[in-house]
């Protein structure tokens, strides 16, 4: 299947719906600069006028299908799991207090496969898979509104988006899209607590139409399909200048404007190269034909003061889109938006959701910056935070100034991180854990344990807490250079985990370079040394060196076992452009002597495997320049020059380009 062009046309199918969740900042208030912050709420609050909003919530599903190939197969099914989504509407409040209105919305289910199969039926002719893409409906609402309160019924039209995958005993893979069409009824109550924005919880019930797919292998199912939804919403009125809809009426108390904040952010990114040299090419190999890929993520970030240190934050995500190759092919991997789970369609994932305690030991204090995932505020320059819940290691951990954010700054996976950092992730980077970062003048030192995946590049998590995990030390110590400031980070880190080693596999020919039969419980251990230092207010340098002892399988980032990254920040002040950046790196990666007799002998890696190798340091070059339209939206060019990708010298070198787009507010 052509991979490019099928995710081209579906990211741009959904592109306004996901607009709406990560673009809020440009659609809701042209005016807006920074993050929300929560305003004065209003005694009567006017319910007529445009609205955007997000969703999430839980979603539930049955059907019963029929298989015939020729033999008569019936199953009944139900599925279910996170979803989440995007809606828009207007309401027109009448005087007395009656609410007329109509909304769309769409919902995606969550990123674990699992959640979206809605009938799975196996014979000895065909194995059929039913997976729901996405539900979506128009509907009129009708209500009451009391003050800042609204009570609602809703109705109207349904449809759903399914694939349909028939994978026969004799022939290749046979696959059909399918819209059903259907009916939607459900109600809510919905509640203004701020003059723009108003939270809601609605139940939605959908029933749709029968389904009847026919294969070309003469293999036929139907399907019914049935769907309720328990969904909280978000929703920002949107006040067009010169706009009257909005006015404000009387003035109550201020509800604490310091306890909230909602953030947000859109990046679209994509990339593509053109045709290289290859003598060959294997399973995990970047293929040598030009190819073009692209991802667009989608986040919301929720974030709530709950009592005198203790704050609680939300990160709903909307990710979409495909890694240039699936994901694989070389282990400086050139987009950190590519995750390891490709979707042709957006899909719901709960990114981030943690509680952060601080304690504060008295003394002199600092202010903190608002950020997406920050509330602001002065704390103690001496204090203790604890952190726990799901969240990403990098995170907490090597929180370097200039080469961070892959959404920002540099895109490849060996600039961005530490390569041979094995963190614990899912494939889209998340895990679960705790830390504790104490925090003095001159230095920090930060703590944590989070759980390990049950095997290699894997989605589930190993269920012995504490006996299996990532446990991570870092110490951070700042310092001045002449006079301009600088940091040193320090980290030592090791995994517990269910693992394969490469030299046991190599050793057993029966094994079939099958490194999941050696698997047991092991260690693997490493470090990072990060630095980071201002040359000027517009100028900074960094560098990272992290290593690992590269005996057994990676669990979770990537096929490095020694990594030296090096660059650049030039921020444009000097070309009369304060807000552009140009980024300058590059990244030498290696592999452990174990490691790379694995992979010459044919065998595979999370990112790496071309069948052989003639092993070389992969070498990458970056350079990228982000020119600031406004102060909310970024475009980005990067080039990448990848040198003997996946270590092998009879492949590339490879020339990447790529593009950003980003906007927040």
């Amino acid at each position: 299947m052509n991979r490019c062009g099928r995710s081209a046309k579906y990211i741009l199918a959904s592109g306004l719906n996901l607009l709406a969740l990560g673009g809020v900042a440009i659609a809701a208030d042209i005016a807006v600069r920074g993050p929300t912050k929560a305003p004065y709420i209003q005694s009567v609050f006017d319910w007529t006028g445009l609205y955007i909003g997000a969703h999430a919530g839980f979603g539930r599903g049955v059907s019963s299908a029929v298989l015939t190939d020729p033999a008569i197969t019936t199953i009944n099914s139900s599925f279910g799991g996170m979803i989440g989504g995007v809606h828009a509407g207007y309401n027109v409040q009448l005087p007395s207090g009656i609410l007329l209105g109509a909304e769309v919305d769409i919902s995606f289910p969550n990123y674990l496969i699992s959640n979206s199969i809605v009938t799975s039926l196996t014979t000895a002719r065909s194995e059929v898979i039913e997976q729901l893409d996405y539900a979506g409906s128009l509907r009129g609402r009708v209500g009451y509104a009391a003050g800042h309160w609204l009570a609602y019924a809703t109705g109207g039209f349904a449809w759903a988006g399914e694939l349909f995958l028939n994978t026969p005993a004799i022939g290749s893979d046979e696959k059909q899209l399918n819209v059903r069409l259907g009916w939607a009824a459900g109600g809510g109550v919905e509640y203004a607590f701020a003059p723009h924005w108003s939270v809601r919880l609605e139940y939605l019930y959908s029933r749709f139409e029968s389904a009847d797919i026919r294969f070309p292998s003469a293999t036929q199912i139907t399907s019914s399909l049935d769907f309720q939804s328990l969904r909280v919403g978000l929703n920002r009125k949107i006040d067009w200048p010169g706009s009257g809809n909005l006015a404000l009426k009387t003035s109550l108390t201020h509800p604490e404007s310091d306890r909230w904040e909602i953030h947000g952010q859109t990046t679209y990114l994509p990339q593509g190269y053109p045709a290289f040299r290859a003598l060959y090419t294997g399973p995990n190999s970047l293929t040598p034909a030009p190819q073009a890929q692209a991802t667009w993520s989608n986040s919301l970030f929720l974030n709530v003061r709950l009592w005198e240190g203790g704050e609680v934050y939300y990160n709903p995500e909307l990710l979409q889109g495909f890694g240039l190759n699936d994901t694989v092919g070389a282990a400086g991997f050139p987009s950190g938006e590519a995750q390891k789970s490709n979707f042709p369609y957006p899909q719901y994932n709960t990114s981030r959701l943690f509680l952060r305690q601080t304690f504060g030991f008295g003394g002199e204090q600092e202010e903190l910056g608002s950020g997406p995932t920050q509330l602001p505020g002065k704390v103690d320059v001496s204090r203790l935070t604890l952190q726990v819940g799901k969240f990403a290691v990098p995170d907490i951990f090597d929180g370097n100034a200039y080469a961070k954010d892959t959404r920002k700054d540099f895109m490849n996976w060996s600039m961005w991180a530490p390569g041979a950092f094995d963190y614990s992730a899912d494939k889209v980077g998340l895990t679960y854990g705790a830390t504790a970062e104490l925090n003095q003048k001159q230095w920090a030192l930060r703590s944590g344990y989070f759980l390990m995946q049950s095997v290699s590049n894997s989605n589930s998590f190993d269920s012995r807490v504490l006996e299996r995990g990532t446990y991570v030390l870092e110490l951070e110590t700042r310092y001045s250079l002449f006079s301009q400031p600088g940091k040193l980070r320090t980290i030592a880190w090791f995994n517990s985990a269910f693992s394969g080693s490469y030299r046991e596999t190599l050793n057993n020919p029966a094994f079939n370079l099958d490194i999941g039969q050696t698997r047991t419980g092991r260690i693997k251990y490493g470090y990072v040394v990060s630095l980071e230092q201002a040359l000027t207010d517009q100028v900074g340098l960094f560098g990272r060196w992290s290593w690992n002892d590269g005996k057994t399988e990676i669990m979770a980032f990537t096929d490095i076992d020694a990594s030296l990254s090096l660059g650049v920040s030039i921020k444009g002040a000097k070309w009369g452009r304060p807000d552009d950046v140009i980024g300058i790196g590059g990244a030498i990666n290696a592999l452990s002597r174990d490691h790379r007799d694995f992979i010459a002998a044919g065998g595979l890696g999370v990112l790496i495997g071309d069948g052989q190798l003639n092993y070389r340091r992969e070498r990458i070059l970056e350079t990228y320049y982000a020119y600031a339209l406004n102060k909310q939206i970024t475009l980005t060019a990067d080039y990448q020059l990848i040198t003997n990708p996946a270590y092998n010298a009879d492949r590339g070198p490879v020339s990447i380009f790529s593009g950003r787009l980003h906007g927040e507010f």
